[in-house]
């Protein structure tokens, strides 16, 4: 009888566990998470953008590179400016705005013929669906406590990654219906996706007149106001915006290079298809665990570890002559993606004020939209002149770059007690929570008061409206 107890045991462990990983998020927060997975469950045309241009429209690859860079772009000028609309309108306009432009745009784009319109659409699709990322973001933040934040920015990711893999796989099958079903899918999603946010999400964003939030207390003047100019002379974050920099030119990586590079050593592209698709499966199983072990621990050393995983694992593409091995490489990688994403967006939160959040995260995005465009480039590059190993090797020397300036740049960043230092995205001392600008001797040395916990909640805008 006793050798069967383990199993109960275990099914019990593992239950609780994942109770524990769900619980005690806002009801506001399920929302948002909802949004987004429905948002993602209808990611159908940039997935296949290139392939309905070339297959279906029968246009160079050429062109379609240029219409992917154009969509590029569009989400590299809308970064900062939806960054600023976060700040200025709310976190839930903007959100409201980017997902009916983009709606709007998608279905527009399924009906345009000649190749310049196409070109110019593709551009307004990029824009409008980058722009509710700040938004979304700040939102998140606004809502959730600080020592949960780094489990709700996983959870999130959780739920991007999952509506991506759904969304890949049923882009495939409707597509076989014809290609405009996949405008028409993608423009209904994102059309459902604002109407929860219509209905079932308040503004968040903190009222601009007090120097923290509702339940702060604190009495004096209001805070200054926060501008891009504030977030530029920001020193210590734009250093984590060019590390992630760093890091989000190793990730495009692996939607660039590497199909090329597995080409180029006689792989088919099913073959890619299998390697690439052990990132999305590992990182679907394992983020909700992993960022249950990691979410109290060093927020220096996750980064630190999360590049050199990143770097040593493209590093490793150099060494692959099988799938198998690319196989073990992409799971390298992907350990450091899983670790690095909520970890970084908890630091992220952190060193923003809190009336500049949508700044701040634009500027964040914008490191991951100017990614998307370099990395193509850059890695067909060295691929043409060097080769595919050169290309596999810089890209272990970058995160041992990245690692490094991590560390620099994180060693004076104290822990706070019970919430995991920075990685739970909790601000130390109160000059986090005002809208002075932010600057690396802003960061105090002594850990947070209890009131601290209870002004980074997030405030509704005006006396009247509802809490987010």
């Amino acid at each position: 009888m006793s050798a069967s107890t383990p199993g109960p045991t275990r099914r019990s462990g593992f239950r609780r566990a994942a109770l524990e990983s769900v619980s005690g998020l806002p009801r506001q927060f399920w929302w948002l998470w909802t949004s987004t997975l429905i948002n993602r469950l209808g990611a159908f045309v940039a997935t296949f953008l290139a392939l309905y241009l070339t297959v279906e429209r029968g246009y160079s690859a050429s062109y379609a590179g240029l219409v992917a860079a154009l969509h590029g772009l569009g989400g590299v000028i809308s970064s900062v400016g939806a960054g600023v609309m976060t700040d200025r309108l709310g976190r839930r306009p903007t959100m409201l705005i980017a997902q009916l432009s983009t709606a709007a745009s998608v279905l527009l784009l399924g009906f345009m013929t000649d190749p310049v319109a196409i070109a110019v659409v593709a551009g307004l699709v990029g824009m409008a669906s980058n722009a509710s990322r700040p938004a979304v973001q700040a939102m998140m933040a606004d809502i959730v406590a600080p020592e949960d934040r780094v489990r709700a920015f996983s959870l999130n990711y959780w739920a991007i990654n999952l509506g991506f893999a759904i969304s890949s796989t049923a882009a495939g099958l409707i597509a076989e219906h014809g290609y405009l079903a996949l405008f028409v899918g993608e423009a209904t999603l994102v059309l459902a996706c604002a109407l929860v946010v219509f209905w079932k999400l308040p503004e968040s964003r903190p009222d601009p007149s007090t120097p923290g939030g509702p339940d702060d207390g604190a009495t004096g003047p209001a805070p200054a106001p926060v501008s891009m100019l504030t977030v530029l002379r920001d020193g210590r974050f734009m250093t984590v915006v060019g590390l992630n920099l760093l890091l989000a030119l190793l990730f495009q990586q692996a939607y660039v290079s590497m199909p090329v590079s597995m080409g180029q050593d006689g792989f088919s592209s099913a073959q890619f298809g299998m390697v690439i698709a052990v990132n999305g499966v590992l990182v679907v199983l394992l983020q909700i665990p992993v960022t249950r072990f990691i979410e109290h621990r060093s927020p220096a050393l996750l980064l630190i570890g999360s590049a050199l995983l990143a770097g040593y694992g493209f590093g490793l593409t150099a060494l692959a002559g099988s799938v198998a091995m690319y196989a073990v490489a992409v799971t390298v990688w992907t350990l450091g993606e899983i670790i690095n994403s909520p970890t970084q967006m908890g630091l992220v939160v952190r060193l923003s004020p809190l009336h500049g959040r949508g700044r701040y995260q634009g500027m964040y995005n914008l490191s991951w939209s100017v990614a998307s465009l370099a990395a193509p480039l850059l890695g067909g590059v060295v691929i043409d002149q060097y080769g595919a190993d050169v290309l596999w090797a810089g890209c272990a020397a970058v995160g041992t770059v990245a690692a490094v300036g991590y560390g620099l740049l994180l060693r004076g960043l104290p822990a706070v007690e019970g919430t995991g230092a920075v990685a739970a995205g909790q601000p130390v001392g109160d000059t986090r929570e005002s809208a002075e600008p932010v600057s690396s001797q802003s960061v105090s040395s002594e850990p947070v008061p209890p009131s601290g916990r209870a002004r980074e909640v997030g405030a509704p805008v005006g006396a009247g409206e509802p809490v987010a």
